[in-house]
């Protein structure tokens, strides 16, 4: 009696395991197929140039406003590194009819939230509030937008809040320098090497002069992308933005635009760069990438998740757990407007030497270039990215985020509807493709970052040292700036 219940349970058990595989297996597949719905959205351009973008979405009673300004931390003037990022502050502060802070008032005090962010190619600012206050942050950010106050006491205040987030998001943590090697180091030419977050000697540097111009150059409206979607009436929302955003004049000077071309690389270079406060030894590889608006960007962000996302992923398996000569590995495709760069970002275990670690990712990388990856490796990670971009556009603000990036960054809002099909047609041979392509020695930056224990006597000819003895190590950098506008 007891066995037949036994055998009963065991055969419900495997037939349960059985449909579970089965019903995965289908949902994988079709996971890989599914309809992207469509971010219906209306386009105009106002007479002083501004775009405006809007989608509308009742599902909720909120609305999210974003403007995205197309100026970033490769826009700062030479020597003058951090302004970009420096006005991301600025325009929590006063202007021509607020009071400093008042954004929070007009929006946290009514249930919403607002906040910023910055990027090497964009300044973004965004609002989420009840439907019923899009009259109020129209009004308000037509007013930052003409009237925001540049003078001295802002202009210190904010400088200061930026230096000391530079001192604890770069100096403090154990591996702040090796993210700043890691963007600094793999350009050589375009002003992408320049740090977003700006160094404390350019900032220090800078005169009330130097920032009012340029605020001038790039706060204006035939630089910006107002972005509107949720839960509004679209006539009511143009007559609004024919109220208060057409009348704001265009600048009669020229729009700068940076059009300086990172060289090719033609040889592996190596760095080693030691630090005080580094509890194990790091290696990091970068390799320069195509454009974000390039054909191959979708396949390297695919190679990209099947590397270096969770515990399943291939970095994980073989350095951390089987050959256990990692504590972290991560692989990042920080895609951008003009170049992008590919990086590999490894914290070794403890008793490893970063040979051992370079080996190990390098044998991972000619893996994928010697082999197509597997089907349910290519199923799954193009699953985990469709999934995280659906995930965003179920809010207005996200789908917002996304039509932004498509129409400022991309050059067409329409991608925001293709660009995921695209995704979803990647190819094993698409990822084997771009491995070949791009992960070659010819572009490869190696950096190692060594504790100062592992410093030894012995004569070391390094970029790193000369760098260090002309202080191109005075300033660090971050790819994106998030969450520190206020």
């Amino acid at each position: 009696m007891t066995h037949r219940k036994l055998r009963s349970s065991l055969t419900f058990l495997l037939t349960f395991v059985a449909l579970l595989l089965i019903s995965s297996s289908f949902t994988t597949e079709s996971m890989a197929q599914v309809s992207i719905p469509r971010i219906n959205f209306q386009e105009r351009t106002l007479p002083n140039g501004m775009r405006v973008l809007s989608a509308v979405d009742h599902s909720s009673p909120t609305v999210a406003i974003q403007v995205w300004y197309h100026v970033g931390s490769k826009d700062d003037p030479a020597g003058r590194s951090g302004f970009a990022h420096l006005f991301e502050h600025i325009m929590f502060k006063a202007t021509k009819n607020m009071k400093s802070e008042m954004m929070d008032r007009l929006t946290e005090d009514v249930g919403g939230f607002n906040n910023a962010f910055t990027n090497p190619d964009v300044t973004v600012y965004y609002e989420v509030v009840p439907s019923n206050y899009l009259e109020t942050l129209l009004w308000a950010e037509s007013d930052r937008l003409s009237g925001l106050t540049v003078d001295e006491p802002n202009f210190k205040s904010e400088r200061s809040v930026v230096e000391e987030e530079y001192r604890q998001s770069y100096l403090a943590p154990p591996y702040g320098m090796l993210e700043y090697l890691i963007e600094q180091q793999s350009f050589t030419t375009h002003p992408y090497k320049r740090p977003t977050i700006g160094s404390i000697e350019d900032l220090d540097a800078a005169s009330l002069e130097n920032v009012r111009a340029f605020h001038s150059t790039f706060y204006r409206p035939d630089n910006a992308t107002l972005i509107v979607a949720g839960d509004f009436d679209p006539k009511q929302l143009n007559a609004w933005v024919n109220k208060y955003l057409a009348p704001i004049p265009k600048p009669a000077i020229t729009l700068p635009r940076v059009t300086i071309k990172e060289p090719e690389r033609m040889a592996e270079r190596r760095i080693t760069h030691y630090a005080a406060n580094v509890p194990l030894p790091a290696i990091a590889l970068t390799y320069l990438a195509p454009p974000e608006r390039n054909a191959d960007a979708e396949p390297l962000r695919v190679a990209a998740t099947i590397l270096g996302e969770g515990e399943s992923s291939r970095l994980y398996r073989s350095l951390i757990y089987d050959q256990q000569v990692a504590q972290s590995a991560d692989a990042t495709p920080d895609l951008r407007e003009d170049a992008s760069v590919f990086s590999f970002n490894v914290v070794l275990a403890s008793g490893k030497k970063p040979e051992e670690g370079e080996r190990a990712l390098l044998a991972e990388i000619t893996k994928m270039q010697d082999a197509p990856v597997t089907m349910a490796e290519l199923d799954k990670a193009k699953n985990q990215l469709v999934t995280n971009e659906l995930r965003q556009r179920e809010t207005s603000n996200g789908k917002a985020l996304a039509l932004g990036s498509a129409a400022v960054l991309l050059g067409d809002p329409n991608r925001v509807n293709t660009d995921l099909a695209k995704l979803q047609a990647v190819t094993a041979a698409d990822v084997q493709r771009v491995m070949k392509k791009y992960f070659t020695p010819a572009n490869r930056l190696v950096i190692y970052y060594l504790p100062e224990s592992a410093k030894s006597n012995t004569k070391i000819n390094t970029i790193d040292q000369r760098n260090q003895n002309q202080g191109a190590f005075a300033a660090m950098p971050s790819g994106q700036l998030g969450g520190q506008g206020k």
